[in-house]
């Protein structure tokens, strides 16, 4: 079964916490802290695999988490980091954040994404060790890995798309000039997934092409089998559109043409302005006069019109050199941008709770929630740290520190951020 949407839970290890230890050693007087620090969490970590063609894989599975690191030991010993845990994924997969709809990553290379980061060990209590604290008796947890709900779709990576009502050619063409194999017969959806081609131009050069399966009237709003497989139509630098030129159905391939745009210009407007080159299949069985009305029609359009007779390759070579010195006059292959998630999105949270332990004077403040915005703000950067500062009054922390007695000076540590106090 061919699946190109899927929606899944990741979570990255957890950082290990510092130990709290002091050594301990025959003829040696106070030996001083010696805890180890934690290891860091595992990431979460996508990775392309080209022997993949769908995203079937994460219908059964949709939870991932990666292990923990491990605890600090006694003797300066530091735990063991968790392990990485790599998800594989079809070429051109685009991974969003599932709310908010952000693109974190678009899979078309072959560089790995880190998708979740893994927390970071906390420290063992000799690095809290100063001259007027020497016996720190407490160490740093460490901190929760990163956590997502993200929605994975799966966009074809193909130079070429080809368009067309249902039993016009397109298989039969894609079968004619490459290698690939569709099922061909004479009923309508005999193609049900999209179908990769590579054409080979020699001397190490190529182009990929795609055939669109389902593509009927209506297909912007769901029917047939269009609106699962419009999204592969994106990533093409130029479309070819198959028009049965005999009507063997009964159907008008002008009309057909204005249609399948249509649906076009109505899933993304900005396909139907991708370039398109007119092939006329079926030839062997129109008429000269129809053959003349299709070629004058397309000709005065502004488009390129070839013909063809797909199952003896008559034509065949002429349109793969047409599509080959086309492609070289045009961009490449549409890639996704990150975009930035928003952060006001974790400020939407229901439990928006905090902890806070005071050790020697030192405040450790503790919030699930607020771990992510630290994440995601880049404090060197002053309209992000002023936002930060924001959220610690509107959340109610400032007050609780106030409440617990924190004075001037007083360090506060939360998570990996650390700061001196200042009223």
């Amino acid at each position: 079964m061919f699946v190109d949407v899927a929606k899944i839970k990741i979570k990255a290890g957890n950082g290990g916490n510092g130990c709290v230890s002091f050594r301990r050693e025959k003829y040696v007087a106070a030996g001083g802290p010696d805890g180890g620090d934690g290891g860091r969490g595992g990431n979460i970590v996508f990775k392309v695999d080209d022997s993949l063609t769908t995203l079937a894989d994460f219908r059964y599975k949709r939870k991932y988490t990666a292990p923990n690191g491990m605890n600090g030991q006694g003797g300066r010993k530091n735990g063991k980091s968790g392990e990485d845990l790599v998800i594989l994924v079809p070429r051109g997969t685009i991974i969003r954040e599932a709310e908010s709809g952000a693109v974190m990553a678009d899979m078309s290379s072959d560089e790995p994404f880190i998708a979740a980061k893994g927390g970071r060990g906390g420290w063992g209590n000799p690095h809290f060790a100063t001259p007027t604290r020497q016996v720190p008796r407490f160490a740093k947890d460490g901190t929760p890995g990163e956590e997502w709900e993200v929605s994975l779709e799966l966009k074809l990576l193909a130079d070429v798309g080809l368009l067309g009502f249902p039993n016009v050619g397109k298989s039969t063409l894609i079968s004619v000039v490459s290698q690939a194999k569709p099922i061909i017969a004479n009923y309508h959806f005999t193609t049900i997934t999209p179908v990769l081609g590579v054409i080979s131009m020699g001397e190490g050069n190529s182009f990929v092409m795609a055939d669109i399966p389902g593509l009927i009237e209506g297909a912007g709003d769901g029917v047939g089998l269009g609106h699962e497989f419009l999204r592969h139509v994106e990533r093409c630098r130029l479309l070819v559109h198959i028009l049965d030129a005999a009507g063997s159905e009964g159907r008008d391939p002008i009309e057909d043409f204005e249609i399948i745009n249509a649906e076009l210009a109505k899933f993304d407007p900005e396909l139907a302005e991708r370039p398109q080159i007119v092939v006329a299949n079926k030839i062997d069985l129109a008429s000269d006069e129809q053959l003349a009305k299709l070629r004058n029609h397309f000709e005065s359009l502004g488009y390129e019109y070839y013909e063809m007779c797909a199952p003896i390759s008559h034509g065949t070579q002429e349109i793969v050199n047409a599509l080959w010195n086309k492609l070289a006059t045009l961009p490449p292959i549409k890639h996704y941008d990150v975009e930035a998630i928003p952060l006001e999105l974790y400020e939407k949270t229901d439990d928006k709770g905090f902890t806070i332990r005071v050790e020697d004077d030192v405040y450790f403040v503790e919030a699930p929630w607020l771990l992510k915005i630290l994440q995601r703000c880049d404090l060197d950067d002053y309209e992000s740290l002023q936002y930060f500062q924001r959220i610690l009054n509107s959340s109610g922390i400032i007050d609780a520190l106030k409440e617990r007695g924190i004075n001037e000076g007083d360090t506060v540590s939360i998570y990996d951020l650390e700061f001196d106090f200042v009223d």
